[in-house]
């Protein structure tokens, strides 16, 4: 009787078991060959030298299972603390999980909560790893990663980290977009302590996080509408202020080609954070407020002018959407106007502070003209990437987190949709300390 693929499948485990021991002993001996003796005293990295004391056996969980390793354990009388060089070296220092095997382990964890990664990994790699071991190194490796990116954003921004000028491998892009946006991630209470919100106990459940996406255009198509550029997309999110999140997003769009593009855009809703952010950061981009948020706030007014407009109220939001469509904000905002002296003080009130919605961000809506010249007008890729990058990890049902776990996975999650998980583990190619 022939074998099935059940049979087949238990052996093809069976032997990649046996292969991962194999490759687990060899490693150990590998390991094993630098004992990590760097002479009878060395460098505390605190101004002191510490004295070698012994050996010390430390297990790594590797991905190929647990090897033990013995290092040279040094001691410092001044600082108080030990000194293990071979640790830093491994890079498994105050961690128990191999460099390879937290990367691993941080894919896994950023693209499903933290019980289903464990599946997965056992599933896919062989490698057990119980939820809590993968929270705790998904979520430290994703904050060190974020706190070593607002390091170098800041450093970018004052010009100590130079990015390398467009080549012929990476020229300048033609259009470079900035969109920015925002969207709330349900929190511990320890982490909304003290904050107002908009639940009906007035207190707030939820903390936002600040998506900035930056894509290249350099066609349009046949009938004239711009095409994104293939993969170009790259995010940074961070719960930080909308001052302290602009170092972060004006980093990434240097690094993307924003000093050397010909065209700079920002793409937002009608946030005042995101266009006072824009406003200081690129004054010299173009600024475009989505124009299917512009629609909803008109549909808003038509329907709190229903009532004054009546049958006629259909014909009047035609004329304003095409008004909006064309960018004449001006006809759009004195057309509504001429309507103020028919309304009750109340409502007046009401529809005045709605177009000052408009007439605020006239300059932003010249849809006629922007369509002209082959820009996107709408800032669905930030508002899908908030969905999809954010909402999807962080928004599922009994889902609380507090600000570290979850700038840690945010962290992971936009250098994964970025194509550049990598660069958490190594530096990134295209920049350079200046001298």
């Amino acid at each position: 009787m022939g074998r099935t693929d059940a049979d087949l499948g238990g052996v093809e485990v069976a032997i990649r078991a046996a292969m991962t021991q194999i490759g687990a002993s060899l490693l150990e001996q590998l390991l094993g060959a630098d004992g990590g003796y760097r002479g009878p005293r060395i460098d505390c990295r605190g101004g002191h030298r510490a004295r070698f004391v012994g050996y010390r056996d430390k297990t790594i969980t590797t991905v190929l299972g647990a090897v033990e390793v013995r290092r040279g354990y040094y001691h410092c009388a001044d600082c108080g603390h030990g000194v293990v060089p071979r640790d830093d070296e491994l890079g498994v220092s105050g961690v128990s999980l191999s460099p390879g095997l937290r990367k691993i382990t941080a894919v896994a964890a950023a693209a499903a909560p933290f019980a289903a990664a464990s599946v997965l990994l056992a599933e896919l790699a062989g490698i057990r790893l119980g939820t809590k071991r993968i929270e705790r190194s998904a979520e430290t490796d994703g904050a060190a990663a974020a706190d070593r990116q607002a390091v170098e954003s800041a450093a970018i921004c004052r010009r100590a980290v130079q990015v390398l000028a467009p080549s012929t491998e990476r020229p300048a892009p033609d259009k470079l977009y900035i969109a920015i946006d925002g969207t709330g991630v349900p929190m511990t209470a320890a982490a909304v302590a003290g904050r107002t919100g908009k639940a009906a106990d007035g207190r707030a459940h939820t903390r936002e996080v600040k998506l900035a996406a930056v894509f290249t255009q350099t066609t349009i198509d046949d009938e004239g509408r711009p095409l994104r550029d293939p993969d170009s997309t790259s995010y940074v999110a961070s719960f930080a202020t909308s001052g302290d999140f602009a170092p972060l997003a004006a980093a990434e769009a240097t690094r993307r080609g924003a000093e050397q593009t010909r065209q700079l855009v920002v793409l937002g809703d009608g946030a005042a954070w995101i266009w006072n952010l824009a406003t200081a950061t690129w004054p010299e981009a173009t600024p475009i407020v989505d124009l299917y948020h512009a629609r909803e706030h008109l549909h808003a007014l038509a329907d709190q002018l229903a009532d004054t407009l009546g049958a006629d109220r259909s014909h009047w939001l035609e004329q304003r959407l095409a008004d909006l469509d064309d960018g004449d904000i001006e006809t759009l905002v004195t057309a509504t106007q001429t309507l103020l002296p028919t309304l009750d003080p109340a409502l007046a009130a009401t529809t005045d502070k709605a177009l000052g919605y408009f007439i605020t961000n006239a300059q932003r809506m010249r849809y006629g003209y922007f369509r002209d010249h082959g820009f996107f007008v709408g800032s669905g890729v930030v508002e899908a990437g908030c969905k999809s990058i954010i909402g999807a990890r962080l928004k599922q049902s009994g889902m609380r987190w507090n600000i570290t776990g979850a700038t840690g996975i945010i962290t992971l999650r936009c250098h994964q949709a970025s194509n550049r998980l990598d660069n958490i583990w190594t530096h990134p190619h295209n920049q350079t300390a200046t001298a």
